[in-house]
């Protein structure tokens, strides 16, 4: 077997990049309040801009209430992606599925661009399931590699989040354009329906994918230390050793009987199954099929059929239920924040504003860097989209800008701040034992290349797709 070779980066430059991961984690453990007082003061600067646009007190306090529960369609919708991820993740066929995986790389680099890999495509199918899937990954590698360091492996195990989730299947943004009953009436008047074959189903999108896939790859195997220079989890404290699985036990009673039998287990997937082969079976193609419903209904199918009896499934749920916390507690702040946009008339403002800096060429990178930045304040990949959706494809509709590549430019900008936010690193960091800053110093030199590389892809592939006009259902 070859021996790693000497590092292309030297270690003084990696040196400073980790110090510089560190101190910025530092700095936001002590400054950065919880995601929702960002939410929270999203609402207060909106408040006093409604304000300067004229419109008194009373007025924004109506139009925030009106809208505050505007979408709770949609919130339930995101929590269940929380939900029915963890559940799959944890199943006892998953958990088997990923002892197996993890025996396939043999060295530390590989592992690294092995884990990066497995979570960037797990993470197209949700951002849920990748999160706690790479977890599990990374502690079993983890036991069976030696020399890995662990802040490299824990950065790769975070990739999904950081670079392509939202350019797959659990894009919020994009589920959400495909249903007009999820969309606020007020939005569907700028945007109709998006079908996901104008956003997630591009060739172009396709193209997004791969290319950052590969690029995230080739950082995680050549920024990863050798056996000789890596600090190991060991070295730390951490060890990651072989988990007792706690026994469900036998019924004990004639009551519990059915809790621990799949009877009932197998009749609800059953119809489920009959449901969802009515769904894709019927005209149309996937793109008109696919929508944040039918999105949930097929992971909890999934995951009720792989934990087998009712028992196993209600703990798996039982332990994700505390996860979707903060989708509860801020979604309705950002119903709120759209509704003083709208009655304020800001949304035409700020619409005006990308409009007049801005060609038909230019308008991607533009709103892209400005959906990265504000991703800082507002980590919220599905509320944030509510705030931003209205003024950004009106400016679309404005320049001629197709609606679904802009829905598209939202999704891959939205990724890039993840990279540096603790926010949603926390399944991550709680299965692995690992702190924020222990992996900054390796995501942020992931943003370092990802930010021109996604702009300029946002740039050229918006040339090659032509502007369709809104589709009123």
């Amino acid at each position: 077997m070859k021996s790693d070779a000497k590092l292309p980066m030297q270690e003084e430059e990696m040196g400073i990049l980790a110090r510089l991961g560190a101190k910025l984690a530092d700095w936001c453990e002590r400054w950065f309040p919880d995601a929702y007082v960002f939410a929270a003061i999203a609402v207060a600067i909106i408040a006093v801009a409604a304000l300067a646009m004229g419109r008194t007190p009373y007025q924004i306090g109506v139009d925030f209430g009106k809208s505050f529960w505007s979408l709770i369609s949609f919130t339930m919708q995101m929590a269940f992606v929380v939900i029915a991820g963890y559940i799959v993740a944890v199943s006892p066929p998953v958990k088997k599925l990923v002892i197996i995986l993890a025996a396939v790389p043999k060295t530390p680099r590989f592992a690294v661009a092995y884990v990066a890999f497995m979570v960037m495509v797990s993470s197209l199918i949700s951002w849920g399931f990748s999160l706690i899937f790479g977890g599990i990954l990374t502690r079993e590698i983890s036991k069976r590699v030696q020399g890995i360091d662990y802040r490299a492996m824990g950065a790769a195990a975070y990739l999904g989040l950081g670079s392509i989730w939202a350019l797959g299947l659990s894009s919020s943004a994009a589920l959400l354009m495909t249903t007009k009953t999820s969309i606020p009436a007020a939005l569907y008047k700028i945007s109709g329906t998006i079908p996901l074959e104008e956003t997630l189903l591009t060739w172009q999108n396709l193209v997004m994918i791969v290319v950052l896939v590969l690029l995230s790859m080739w950082i995680c195997y050549v920024s990863c230390p050798t056996a000789e220079k890596a600090k190991t989890a060991e070295m730390v404290g951490i060890r990651y050793q072989d988990e007792v699985e706690e026994e469900l036990g036998k019924a004990q009673t004639p009551g519990e009987y059915l809790e621990y039998s799949p009877i009932l287990t197998l009749v609800i997937v059953f119809l489920g199954f009959i449901y969802l082969f009515n769904v894709f079976s019927g005209q149309g193609g996937l793109a008109e099929k696919m929508d944040l419903n039918v999105y949930n209904f097929m992971f909890l199918m999934v995951g009720m059929l792989l934990h087998w009896t009712p028992k196993s499934f209600l703990k798996a749920a039982a332990k994700s239920v505390p996860m979707t916390g903060g989708v509860l507690l801020q979604f309705p702040l950002y119903g709120g924040i759209f509704g003083v946009l709208m009655g304020s008339g800001l949304t035409d403002v700020l619409a005006n504003f990308f409009v007049s800096i801005s060609t038909t060429d230019t308008l991607p990178v533009i709103v892209g860097i400005y959906s990265a930045i504000l991703g800082l304040f507002l980590p919220s990949g599905g509320g944030k989209w509510i705030v931003e959706a209205p003024y950004m494809l009106q400016a679309a509709n404005q320049l001629h800008v197709s609606l679904g590549w802009m829905v598209q430019v939202y999704n891959a900008a939205e990724a890039l701040p993840n990279f540096i936010n603790p926010f949603w690193m926390l399944p991550l960091l709680g299965l692995t034992g690992v702190k924020a800053r222990d992996l900054a110093g390796y995501s942020i030199l992931q943003l370092m290349f990802h930010v021109p590389v996604v702009l300029f892809l946002l740039w050229i592939l918006a040339k090659t797709i032509p502007y369709i006009p809104p589709i009123m259902q």
